[in-house]
């Protein structure tokens, strides 16, 4: 595990340094989580599909930084479906919602393996070996109780909730104990989380029609009745809904080279499945509690996201006391009472000199084990060539999640040992994919770049077999661009940009990818890989409050900058007035810890306060600094931000129609953040 500072900090970690954290935990795909707490220890799973090795658990002392424990499994030997053989395939099937639980000093992983039937992974160590049971049963997306009494209860199902008793040897379900403990038209979801808190039973469920949300359901006896509420929904925390294909899904064949996709974009301001869902709820030792869930975040993919918990009624809202069902993009870490360093969960570049992959990678199905090796004398990755018809059916393709918000991947590739008809090179998982390498053909080697989005093929001949190959991804606008360097240093784009949507077929987002197969339908040579590097353009976030500078801030909705009227209240600075840009739109920021900071004036109206209810005309500039001016900085990158009132828990805001004075009453914002309450800083030279 890497410590790490934010000046330095060479990936995405969601820890600020400075007491706080900022969503969401991993700026790459981690979908479906399920979080318990051991003693001291937390332990968190996710789905990874038909991605190998699967299931992984990682394991955090505070929530917020998390260190790799373990895979589950290397291969799952489960069929041709797994090895991409004999024309089957498992994109988007076989790890789904896994359930972790710990009972009697024992870990368990239950999860579902589509048309495979349930499993539980069972360890007696976090960091493994972990040891796969078949259970006869076919029960997905379920959540697993041990009761008090020695039972063990699963939910399961969406809508109409069911839940069965499993046998303690988990051999099956017992006989006769399935039933419906939630029927239909109670607005429940599926992917639950069920928990026994002080005597009653909670069950927390994604729904994500129309729009994400989480439902919790309670009841005093597990198996009912229950009543439900609805305890987080419509946060994205300004983040759109990605361009989605529309005929490609589960069920459907593998889209190959010619096929024609069919692709939207929502609306922006249409939440669909990218607010928060799916995810549960967590105590800390304290008593504190804390919950957890999934976004969608475009081309990313699901990931996860760490919100606060209030207890209101006997029910567990996500957010803060006044603001219930919306999560703070930036808050306070969890207090576990001892302090961790910011730390990354993995290691992304990869120059494959160790003994093995670096834990972030996973192969695209089960991979052939004698036709891959780390050349560790050299530090080269070294893949051959099997036959395959196309990219998506290649065999030992070896791939890592995509980081955002923007990225991008650089490898060296030397095709020397390549046949004829091979091709090798980076690609990014996705369908549409897009790949560049080399292919050899019997008069040298050739530059090939294939969109499958465009279907089109470009290639030039090359002087040398050795090439770096890069692809720069900006994923907040699912957009990506390949490009080439013979010499390492200047690189040259190819091909138009690529468009990055997301689908379900691989139910993922993008990956990079190293590739490698021949396409005369038999085996080849190899191309050797080294010098996999990621670069984060986003990971150092160290200067994203202003502590200490003078700023002006100006409304993403309306263009124009916050003003301190000298009537006491801010206001608007209306463009081509002689208060804009003057002394009452800039405000030094003074840092208070922890993320919050106060803001005054430069024009002597004193400092932003917020009084009463924070209605309108309610945010004041009052000559002495009190708790009411205390803001919650909510970073939301491209020197953008919220302002978080810590006496209201909500945001200052104006609705931008009416030209009214600013509010600090405001839930959150939407996905364009463009309803008034997110504002672009800038630093204000003096002079």
């Amino acid at each position: 595990m890497a410590i790490i500072t934010r000046t330095n900090a060479q990936t995405w970690t969601p820890d600020n340094a400075n007491g706080t954290y900022t969503n969401p935990l991993f700026y790459d795909e981690f979908s479906d989580p399920d979080i318990i707490r051991v003693g001291t220890d937390f332990y968190l799973a996710g789905t990874t599909m038909h991605a190998f090795p699967g299931l992984v658990v990682l394991h955090s002392k505070d929530l917020v930084n998390w260190e790799f424990s373990s895979y589950c499994f290397d291969k799952l030997n489960m069929g041709d479906d797994f090895k991409l053989e004999n024309g089957k395939e498992a994109y988007g099937q076989g790890i789904w919602a896994p359930c972790i639980r710990y009972h009697n000093g024992t870990f368990y992983i239950f999860s579902n393996i589509n048309k495979h039937g349930l499993q539980v992974f069972i360890s007696s160590n976090p960091k493994g070996p972990w040891i796969r049971k078949s259970i006869d049963a076919e029960i997905y997306d379920l959540s697993v109780l041990f009761d008090d009494d020695g039972k063990v209860y699963a939910v399961h199902k969406y809508d109409e909730v069911k839940m069965v008793e499993l046998k303690p040897d988990f051999s099956g379900i017992v006989e006769g104990t399935e039933k419906v403990i939630i029927p239909k038209g109670n607005a429940m979801g599926e992917g639950h989380h069920i928990y026994k808190i002080k005597g009653k039973y909670y069950i927390i469920s994604a729904n994500y029609s129309p729009s994400g949300r989480m439902q919790c359901a309670r009841a005093d006896n597990p198996y009912g009745p229950y009543e439900t509420v609805v305890i987080s929904t419509d946060e994205t925390m300004g983040t759109e809904r990605g361009a989605v294909v529309q005929n490609v899904s589960l069920g459907t064949k593998v889209p190959a080279p010619g096929f024609k996709f069919r692709i939207s974009k929502p609306g922006v301001n249409e939440m669909g499945a990218v607010s928060m869902h799916q995810g549960g709820v967590v105590d800390l030792p304290n008593g504190d509690w804390w919950g957890f869930s999934m976004m969608d975040v475009l081309s990313v993919g699901r990931t996860t996201f760490l919100s606060p918990v209030t207890w209101q009624d006997g029910w567990p809202y996500f957010g803060l006391p006044g603001n219930l069902g919306r999560s703070p993009r930036t808050w306070l870490k969890p207090n576990v009472g001892v302090e961790i360093k910011p730390t990354a969960t993995y290691i992304r570049s990869d120059d494959f000199s160790g003994a093995r992959l670096q834990n972030i990678w996973q192969w695209n199905h089960e991979p052939v084990d004698a036709k891959w090796k780390l050349d560790t004398k050299k530090g080269r990755l070294l893949l051959n060539t099997l036959p395959a018809a196309d990219f998506l059916w290649a065999k030992n393709t070896l791939t890592q999640r995509v980081v955002g918000p923007q990225s991008y991947a650089t490898v060296q590739m030397d095709a020397n040992a390549l046949k004829q008809g091979d091709y090798a090179g980076l690609a990014v998982l996705n369908m549409p994919y897009a790949a560049l390498g080399i292919i050899r053909k019997a008069d040298g080697y050739f530059l090939r770049f294939y969109d499958q989005y465009s279907d089109k093929t470009t290639e030039q001949k090359l002087a040398s077999p050795k090439i770096s190959l890069r692809m720069n991804g900006d994923y907040e606008k699912d957009m990506a661009q390949f490009s080439y360097s013979t010499d390492g240093n200047n690189f040259i784009s190819i091909g138009d940009s690529i468009r990055l949507p997301y689908q379900l077929k691989t139910f993922q987002g993008s990956r990079y990818a190293l590739f490698a197969y021949n396409t005369d339908a038999k085996e080849g040579g190899y191309a050797a890989f080294d010098d996999f590097t990621v670069t984060e353009p986003f990971a150092d976030r160290s200067q994203n409050i202003p502590a200490g500078k003078i700023i002006t801030l100006t409304n993403l909705a309306t263009g124009n900058q916050l003003w301190a009227n000298p009537h006491g209240m801010l206001h608007t600075a209306w463009r081509g007035t002689k208060e804009e840009n003057g002394p009452g739109t800039q405000f030094r920021v003074h840092d208070r810890g922890k993320g919050r900071v106060v803001l005054e004036a430069l024009n002597g109206t004193g400092f932003l306060t917020v009084v009463g209810l924070g209605l309108t005309a309610d945010v004041r500039l009052l000559k002495d600094e009190s708790e009411g001016s205390l803001f919650q900085w909510q970073d939301m990158l491209h020197n953008q931000c919220m302002l978080l009132s810590l006496k209201t828990n909500r945001y200052v805001g104006l609705v931008p129609e009416t030209r009214t004075p600013y509010a600090a009453n405001f839930a959150g914002t939407r996905p364009d953040r463009k309803d008034g309450t997110v504002f672009s800083w800038k630093v204000v030279e003096m002079k």
